[in-house]
């Protein structure tokens, strides 16, 4: 009895089918993400952390806004002609553009430096490149928050923008060339500066920017050579960029576009290039 067990036992695994492994299964293959998908997950990482910080909230969202509607329904400052809130709104628009993608980042990526964790993203596969562009689309992510937001209160204080699809596009073109201004310097002021120089740094030319930039009203309220040095200023340029456009309905001239182009190049290739990881 006992022979006859084993030997059937014996039979059953004798015919039992193997398995067909195919010699690559387990083979490890090392080796990055693809750069498109790296950026993708940094910039989900950078909008996550933009969106729930308080202070950036705050500058971000609730400072413009504030501004929008105090001085649209005050006549504290003289603005020029025509309704309040027509001469504001494209000034607080690029006041937005500049709060996120200069002074918020700034700060942001100031103290992410000093408490390592730029140095920790320098040990990933994560190209200084792909780092910039994460941060960089996380910046317009915020700001289409941002221009949805304040549009809408604008018009419920009785905006009303010259739009036109080609408007759309140029205003458009305009934003974009200023993210990428402010996006760069931003990012090499806190990529050379110490973590407490950045902070006041980046809040001492908001404030400058608010006053000088002709956020609040025209720069033609300046003296003449005032005017003329401030008009080179990234601010300004998109200020009266989106003025023209929004509020009187014409196309800015080829210098705004100049102004933005030579910042954003010029900032751009300085901070890829002394960017400091720690």
């Amino acid at each position: 009895m006992t022979e006859h067990t084993t030997g059937t036992a014996a039979r059953a695994v004798t015919e039992t089918p193997t398995l067909a492994i195919d010699p690559g299964m387990f083979t490890p293959a090392p080796g990055a993400a693809p750069m498109w998908r790296m950026v993708a997950a940094q910039t989900g990482m950078e909008l996550r952390v933009m969106l729930r910080h308080g202070e950036q909230f705050l500058l971000t969202m609730v400072i413009p806004v504030l501004l929008l509607v105090g001085f649209s329904l005050t006549g504290v400052l003289d603005v020029g002609e025509g309704p309040r809130v027509d001469a504001l709104t494209p000034g607080i628009l690029a006041l937005a553009v500049m709060s996120t993608s200069f002074t918020g980042l700034a700060i942001g990526t100031g103290f992410e430096r000093r408490y390592g964790v730029l140095k920790r993203l320098g040990a990933t596969p994560l190209s200084r490149f792909g780092l910039l562009a994460a941060k960089t689309l996380a910046v317009l992510g915020v700001q289409a928050v941002q221009i949805a937001l304040l549009g809408t209160v604008a018009l419920f204080l009785g905006w009303s923008p010259t739009l036109s699809p080609l408007s759309l596009l140029i205003a458009l073109t305009l934003i974009l060339l200023g993210t990428a201004a402010f996006s760069s310097l931003a990012l090499l002021m806190a990529g050379t500066l110490r973590a407490e120089a950045t902070l006041a740094g980046a809040n001492l030319v908001y404030v400058l920017m608010l006053g000088l930039g002709g956020v609040l009203f025209p720069t033609s309220n300046f003296p003449g050579p005032m005017e003329q040095a401030v008009s080179v200023l990234p601010i300004t340029a998109l200020t009266s960029g989106l003025r023209d456009l929004l509020t009187h309905g014409a196309v800015p001239g080829a210098g705004v576009f100049l102004v933005l182009l030579v910042w954003a190049v010029g900032a751009g290739l300085a901070a890829s290039r002394l960017f400091r990881w720690e």
